[in-house]
């Protein structure tokens, strides 16, 4: 209680010290502090309602039982009266907050203890509006919560874990270029604290800090769209933590380079970045007590699997294929029978084989040294290498029909045996499995053989299992090197790095399921930076400023909505042996016309309104992709191998089979059941740490340093709720400490002993020493709530005290001190001024002295006077020769400046007229190519005039050929056609580089079709050549056996004709 005689009594202080009074004659020791009396709100209790708050008091003899137990984690509170009105809050089966109602609250600490109920006329009233009571723990500490539910004779309390807001929103913008602000100097100026700019080293440092001193699990959020820049953002802030928590030099240079695998593996240039995550991943750092690293783990989502076997224009697959056909050495090469990429059809069906800047064979490099960090043996690495080599084998194989039923086979080529080789298997055991499959009956199995769609559907089931396969094993070795130790205290800093928003010409299932992950992100976002501040602010009392925002719920309700929802009727599809991708679009648009987030297109088309847009999604492969099973006969190959790799992705596969069908590792579920499972684990793991958020802004489409479009950048700042926050901040009270950790850590500042020991008490009186204005805070049941850069002043007040060696126990002296410190300088004062006093007496004894003294004091002040009046003109003397030189100086400067200009001018004038001389040699270089081009076009149709003659004969000889021999006409049909063609292509090609709107480099590449040409020429002549041989052999075997066949009768009738005639 504050004393009425040091600060004004306001009426905060007289209602404590009233409520005070009346409760202290009877309350007893152990009761909960008192809360702060307030005045009638919509979120506090009345006046009239205050004495009759419900008190906890333990019973340690109470028995548990019964099948409607909650679990030992829910605070069990009977009562000695009925409930006025029984209330349960509904649970969203369906949310990552609310999982299992026996399991409790996300987010919400759970005290098992049993008391007896007092005053229960007015608890209604607390649950209707939410308000705080106190309870008692079983170490006799009083914590406050909230009465959650009910449930006969028993009460359940939600304890508050003190969750405090989320920290600063940094605006990462992407420069798409190098700059020099993520280096060791950088580094180290942060740790230091030499700066403070915004950085993510800064809120890397903020993360550390607040892990270290209060014990609480944190986490770093980095969102925005494909290209913004998150994995490199991700990879500054694992950079960061590692220097902080640098005890093993060892396992912090392995996180570190965890990133080049992973995007080796998981990373693939797309439309919209040249190097996007392909997947999602958590990356948890661990630290000891004294802040050292002492482990990591990394959990990856949803790898786009797809990617492996199907490309987009434009697009590549994962950046290891690559690698790997440009940079394998000899020997692998060898041993792999690796080509070129452009000779996989997997990578061939894209234009986009390399990328700008980019050396793959480098990379790999870099890639096969990071394997020997990760201490992976060559064995392994071999086999790994096998497999990726597999996929690729695969893809380029074929297969042919084989009946009229058209079923297929693949073909024994290259591919088939290559693969076989690689996999550990025979290429006839290969065959079989991607051709067909046995169906189990009653009476036996049956094989049924596979069509050509089939087939190829097989066969791609079966390069991205492996694929998948190889990247989960990777994964899980970086895992087990870098597996937390016997230091580990439960201490960790997660960084989320996942994909970002996409929108494309053609959005499909992957980016269905990215931007649902989104969704869920930015409610994460939301929740945190919006609803729980809200939330907070009203269940402590305080009336904060209201901040309309768009909630996202309505969008997660169309995907997650049982039994009408995107997810459920998508998962439903698949049971359904009529269903296609046509009929699944048809029955979206019937159920879901009506939700206001979802519009129908034409066909197979559907939008969805996302937070950050609408996306148009394309139902083809909808169903396969959500699917996505493997047959068995390829498990049972593979299992079957002799390669250690397969064999464990198999094994694997076949204890999946094994869980149950709801479990999210069963082969049963769907994708979108698994990764909608997955997705809810994550964000119930980032609900139990305190959020930082970094949000990485694109800053131009085109991917180019130093352009900024405006509409792009408003409308990420927009959608990813930033704008919002930052009103919310403005308006509200972004700074907030309990009233104990208030009062422990500024009370010692207070000049005055407080009668009363009370933590509110004490940070009142705080905040009224400093003048503190009551806009500027607001007191609320449990903490105190300050505007910004009120803390600032206290921080700075605390560190002065604390510099020059006042600490608490001194500071509360500091009234006592100060009194005796004026009291001696008064006593000095005086002193001084009765000594100067005395002395002027002894100087000037009469009254005469003093007047003649007077005197000539005047007479001394003129020449004073005209010293004083000369000093005062040398003084503007100076100052006007100051004034003048830095006007001269100015002069000088801007002389210079004009010079320069003009030099710059003149350069400019002499860049223009080289300009016009090179335009000008520019304009002769292209007449003399088109005078080439011209003059060599027509030695190509002189050229061809003798090949045309060619074929005229042979076309002539053939027609001869086809009269005596019948069927032989086919071999010479096929040249005469294949003229016609390449006649027809060489002309084209012609005419095309000789347009007048060709480009400087028309006669190199006239010069290659020339040379194309005489390739085409000579082949065609030694085929021509061998045509004709093999006419005129059919010529002349036909006349010979025409001559035998008349030759015997020949000889017969010359017989005859010798006998004499009878």
């Amino acid at each position: 209680m504050l004393s009425p005689t040091t600060l004004a009594r306001s009426s905060l202080e007289e209602m404590l010290e009233s409520l005070r009074l009346r409760d202290n004659s009877d309350r007893p020791k152990d009761l909960p502090p008192a809360l702060p009396s307030r005045p009638p709100s919509r979120a506090r209790i009345r006046s009239g309602r205050w004495s009759a708050q419900p008190n906890f008091n333990t019973d340690s003899n109470s028995e548990s039982g019964g099948e409607g137990q909650r679990k030992e984690n829910e605070l069990r509170v009977k009562r000695n009266t009925f409930w006025n009105k029984k209330r349960r809050k509904d649970v969203n089966v369906d949310s990552p907050y609310n999982v299992v109602a026996v399991e409790g609250i996300e987010g919400e600490e759970r005290v098992e203890e049993t008391g007896v109920l007092e005053g229960s006329d007015n608890i209604g009233y607390f649950i209707e509006k939410k308000l705080r009571v106190w309870c008692r723990q079983s170490n006799g500490v009083w914590v406050s919560g909230t009465i959650h539910s009910t449930s006969g004779e028993e009460s359940f309390v939600s304890l508050a874990n003190g969750n405090s807001k989320a920290g600063p929103i940094l605006i990462a913008v992407n420069p798409f270029k190098d700059v020099q602000i993520n280096g060791k100097d950088i580094v180290t100026a942060y740790k230091q604290k030499a700066t403070d700019k915004p950085h993510v080293f800064a809120i890397a440092e903020n993360a550390y800090n607040e892990m270290m001193n209060d014990g609480v699990n944190q986490s770093l959020m980095i969102s925005g769209e494909s290209g913004a820049g998150k994995t490199e953002t991700a990879k500054f802030a694992v950079q960061y933590l590692a220097a902080l928590g640098g005890g093993n030099v060892g396992i912090e240079c392995q996180i570190l380079q965890t990133s080049c695998l992973l995007e080796a593996f998981g990373n693939s240039k797309t439309s919209m970045n040249d190097n996007s995550s392909r997947f999602g991943k958590l990356i948890e750092i661990h630290f000891t007590a004294a802040g050292k690293i002492c482990g990591s783990k990394i959990r990856t989502f949803l790898l786009e699997k797809s990617r492996v076997v199907q490309l987009a224009n434009g697009e590549r697959s994962y950046h290891i294929f690559y690698q790997l056909c440009a940079g394998a050495p000899q020997a692998l090469r060898e041993r792999l029978n690796l080509k070129m990429a452009n000779e996989y059809n997997y990578l061939a069906q894209s234009d986009c084989l390399v990328i700008n800047g980019v050396d793959d064979a480098q990379r790999f490099l870099k890639f096969m040294e990071t394997l020997d960090i990760f201490q992976i043996s060559k064995g392994e690495q071999d086999q790994a290498f096998a497999m990726l080599a597999a996929v690729l084998w695969l893809g380029n194989i074929s297969f042919h029909a084989i009946d009229y039923e058209n079923h297929v086979e693949a073909s024994n080529d290259e591919a088939l045996i290559n693969a076989a080789r690689l996999i550990g298997c025979e290429p006839h055991e290969l065959k079989e499995a991607l051709s067909a499959r046995r169906i189990q009956t009653e009476e036996g199995n049956i094989v049924e053989k596979f069509t050509m769609q089939q087939a190829i559907d097989a066969r791609d089931a079966l390069a991205k299992f492996i694929y998948a396969s190889l990247f989960d094993w990777l994964v899980e070795q970086i895992n087990n090197l870098l597996e937390v130790g016997k230091q580990h205290t439960g201490w960790s800093i997660s960084i989320l790095d996942i994909y970002g928003f996409e929108s494309f010409k053609k959005n499909s299932f992957e980016q269905f399921c990215i931007n649902y992950a989104n969704e869920r992100l930015q409610q994460h976002f939301n929740r945190h930076i919006f609803k729980l501040e809200q939330e907070e602010y009203e269940l402590d009392g305080i009336d904060g400023v209201k901040v309309d925002f768009a909630d996202n719920q309505e969008c997660l309700d169309l995907f997650e909505k049982k039994p009408i929802g995107l997810l459920s009727l998508l998962d439903e599809d698949l049971h359904s042996p009529d269903a296609n991708d046509a009929t699944l679009a048809n029955k979206l648009k019937q159920n879901l016309n009506g939700m206001a987030c979802f519009k129908g297109d034409k066909g197979r088309v559907f939008g969805v309104r996302h937070f950050a847009g609408e996306v148009l999604y394309d139902t083809n492969d909808f169903l396969k992709k959500n699917q996505d099973s493997l047959n068995p006969e390829l498990i049972e190959l593979l299992s079957s191998c002799n390669g250690q790799l397969p064999q464990l992705f198999a094994i694997k596969m076949l204890n999946q089979t094994l869980e149950p069908a709801t479990s999210l590792d069963s082969p049963n579920q769907s994708v979108s059941a698994k990764f909608k499972g997955k997705l809810f684990k994550l964000m119930q793991r980032l609900e139990k740490t305190k959020p930082h958020f970094i949000c990485c802004i694109k800053p131009n489409r085109k991917q180019l340093p130093g352009m900024y479009e405006e509409d792009l950048v408003s409308q990420q700042l927009r959608c990813s709720g930033v704008l919002e926050a930052v009103r919310m901040s403005r308006s509200g009270y972004p700074t907030r400490m309990t009233h104990q950790e208030f009062a422990d850590r500024y009370g010692f500042l207070l000049l005055e002993t407080n009668e009363s020991q009370d933590p509110l008490s004490i940070s009142v009186a705080v905040l009224k020493q400093f003048n503190m204005l009551p806009g500027m805070y607001q007191i609320g049941y449990t903490k105190l709530y300050l505007r910004i850069g009120l803390i600032g002043v206290l921080e700075d007040r605390r560190k002065q005290v604390l510099q020059t060696g006042k600490y608490t126990d001194e500071a509360n002296k500091g009234s006592t001190l100060l009194t005796a410190i004026i009291g001696l300088q008064s006593v000095i004062r005086g002193c001084l001024v009765r000594k100067h006093f005395s002395n002027s007496h002894k100087l000037i004894p009469s009254r005469s002295k003093q007047k003649l003294v007077r005197e000539n004091s005047e007479a001394n002040d003129i020449p004073n006077e005209q010293s004083s009046a000369m000093a005062e003109l040398q003084r503007r003397v100076v100052d006007a020769e100051a004034s003048l030189g830095q006007k001269q100086q100015e002069n000088a400067t801007l002389q210079e400046q004009l010079q320069q200009y003009e030099a710059k001018m003149k350069k400019m004038d002499e860049q223009l007229q080289q300009s016009e001389a090179k335009m000008k040699k520019t304009e002769e270089q292209l007449q003399q190519s088109e005078a080439k081009m011209k003059k060599t076009e027509e030695m190509l149709r002189k050229q061809t005039a003798p090949l045309q003659a060619s074929l005229a004969a042979a076309k002539k000889s053939e027609g001869s050929a086809m009269e005596e021999v019948g069927g032989r006409e086919n071999g010479v049909s096929s040249l005469v056609k294949e003229f016609e063609q390449q006649k027809q292509s060489f002309e084209d090609d012609i005419n095309k580089t000789t347009q007048p709107a060709s480009n400087m480099n028309s006669y190199e590449e006239l010069r290659k079709l020339k040379r194309r040409f005489r390739a085409w020429k000579k082949d065609y002549k030694v085929r021509l050549k061998e045509t004709k041989a093999i006419v005129r052999k059919h010529r002349h075997q036909d006349s010979d056996k025409t001559r035998k066949k008349w030759w015997p009768n020949r000889g017969k009738v010359l017989q005859n004709c010798g006998k004499s005639p009878s």
